[in-house]
């Protein structure tokens, strides 16, 4: 089995150590391609207007100045081209893509594009707390991680949905389990912009977060239920957004 392995926190980002690890258990043809800077928040962009530069970082590893959905494509149709990968790998992620995150997300985006090009693809992400930041517990991943892949791939995954999987911010051993789960919903009014000004006075803004005045407890059975459970969730997603109920009802309404 060949697996091919992106992220978005870019080719030197801790995360990506981890996931190759995790492909490693299950096949030794591992194939790394990431960014060669941290993409995150990038989404399902893909470069059309600039040139993508490869750089052979070491045997099997390729940074690619660009999207990791460039860093999927280029993998697959230029470097592996000769051999199709049989999985894509995206993440470990520094930080929980759940809710809302999965359409800003470029760890969720690299899945993704596995998916269009019609393999088996895995999104993973590590949770960490406020005193884990700086140095995430990434032995939940390493250890569910392999045998969560293992079971997946040999159901089969169906040809539009990307598997989301997400580890709870706590050591292997205080884990619930694992529960399949559904998107969750965030209350996003914890984005703020900061107003800032340059050395010429000239007015900069960042998009930042703050801390809610209260968190919403998150319904049961979501992604998000699932990490404040210690739970390692794992959420299909599909690659197909149409939104069938309400297509019905606007059929009616223009007929």
């Amino acid at each position: 089995m060949r697996i091919l392995c992106t992220n978005d926190d870019g080719i030197h980002a801790p995360g990506l150590k981890i996931v190759e690890q995790i492909a490693r258990a299950l096949s030794d043809d591992v194939w790394i391609v990431a960014p060669e800077l941290d993409q995150s928040g990038v989404s399902h962009s893909l470069s059309l207007n600039d040139p993508l530069r490869l750089r052979e970082v070491g045997p099997r590893h390729f940074a690619v100045r660009g999207t990791p959905t460039d860093c999927v494509i280029m993998g697959a149709r230029h470097i592996l081209r000769d051999k199709m990968p049989d999985v894509v790998l995206s993440g470990v992620n520094k930080g929980r893509n759940v809710a809302e995150d999965v359409v800003y997300s470029g760890t969720i985006a690299g899945a993704l594009e596995g998916t269009i090009l019609g393999l088996p693809s895995f999104a993973l992400s590590q949770e960490f707390t406020a005193q884990s930041r700086e140095n995430p517990m990434w032995d939940a991943a390493l250890e569910f991680g392999p045998p969560i892949l293992s079971k997946v791939i040999s159901a089969g995954v169906p040809k539009n949905t990307v598997i989301n999987v997400n580890f709870p911010a706590c050591a292997p051993g205080e884990v619930a389990g694992v529960r399949v789960t559904r998107q969750g919903k965030r209350n996003l009014g914890f984005l703020k912009i900061d107003q800032r000004r340059d050395g010429r006075g000239n007015p900069y803004f960042w998009i930042g977060f703050e801390r809610l005045a209260k968190v919403d407890i998150p319904e049961e059975g979501t992604d998000l239920w699932a990490l404040a459970s210690r739970y390692v969730s794992v959420t299909p997603l599909r690659l197909d957004r149409t939104d069938e109920a309400f297509s019905e009802a606007l059929t009616a309404m223009l007929k």
